[in-house]
């Protein structure tokens, strides 16, 4: 019969192959860093794939660390970890070369994952430049940090969903930020930051950033949290930054929370204020080098 006929020939020996499956970044970086001397300095670092670590010469603490994605971005499959270790008082402060950039996924998600360990009485400030996340892009990201007795820490994530300057939106996708803090192994603080599929409509509702595109959450877990308060507040709220958000203070044993939010309308009014507030809750430390308006 024809039917049999026609499904017994053999495959044509022009039949495309099957396409191999593409190359995934993979990146590993670890530093760990302790007091010696009277200083901060390195003692172990260790670098796999397109993760790099580079440390610029300074005068004092704290140690200063670049982290560095070789990859230029991140796609679906694509997978980075970062660990950090402080010891026992002492003190770091940690940045990126550039914004990271998380490209249209053609299948899967891109992950990050971010150990950060501080020992008694050490700081840690964790100062990423921002996040860039494209249309169709899936993206996922966990950050865990573990804190000693008296130890402090400050915690930055901001993200741009599209560029105004690049005639750029981020329409649809998927992103979410999970955040746990401990410390002296108690739960201090956790959230979960979600977006998708349809970004777009999500960002404008007035309970997420009322259109908005550009966010940013940080976190201080010091002492002297409480005496900042009303002067991050002054930042956030001055309207001829631009802009809007909040700050709130929690005391959590013997130390204290200063959890403030912000959201704009650009990436650069977002630094408008972002550079103040970090230069403010980032003591005598500042800013990192690399970041600029």
């Amino acid at each position: 019969m024809i039917g049999n006929t026609l499904t017994s020939q053999p495959a044509s020996p022009l039949a495309a192959p099957p396409l191999p499956a593409a190359q995934r970044v993979a990146g590993l970086g670890r530093l760990f860093c302790g007091k010696s001397g009277g200083r901060t300095r390195l003692r172990r670092l260790y670098q796999d794939g397109s993760a790099k670590i580079r440390l610029p010469a300074v005068q004092g603490d704290p140690l200063e660390a670049v982290l560095i994605n070789t990859a230029g971005g991140l796609t679906g499959g694509d997978r980075l970890g970062w660990t950090v270790e402080v010891g026992a008082d002492a003190s770091a402060a940690v940045t990126t070369q550039a914004c990271e950039k998380i490209y249209r996924a053609a299948a899967d998600r891109a992950e990050t994952s971010v150990n950060l360990r501080v020992g008694p009485g050490g700081r840690i400030a964790w100062l990423p430049q921002e996040t860039i996340v494209f249309d169709r892009a899936a993206f996922a990201r966990t950050l865990d940090v573990e804190l000693g007795d008296d130890a402090e820490a400050l915690v930055l994530e901001a993200a741009l969903f599209g560029r105004l300057a690049m005639c750029e939106r981020t329409t649809n996708g998927s992103f979410h930020d999970r955040w746990r803090v401990r410390q002296g192994g108690a739960l201090i603080h956790a959230e979960d930051f979600r977006l998708g599929p349809d970004i777009a409509a999500t960002l404008q509702r007035p309970a997420a950033t009322g259109g908005a595109l550009a966010v940013a959450t940080l976190l201080l877990v010091s002492p002297q949290a409480e005496s900042l308060l009303e002067p991050a507040r002054a930042i956030i709220g001055d309207p001829a930054i631009g802009g809007w958000g909040g700050a709130s203070f929690w005391r959590v044993g013997r130390s204290g929370k200063l959890l403030a939010r912000l959201c704009a309308g650009d990436g650069y009014q977002l630094r408008k204020r972002l550079v103040p507030l970090v230069e403010l809750l980032n003591g005598r430390a500042g800013l990192p080098k690399l970041w600029s308006l």
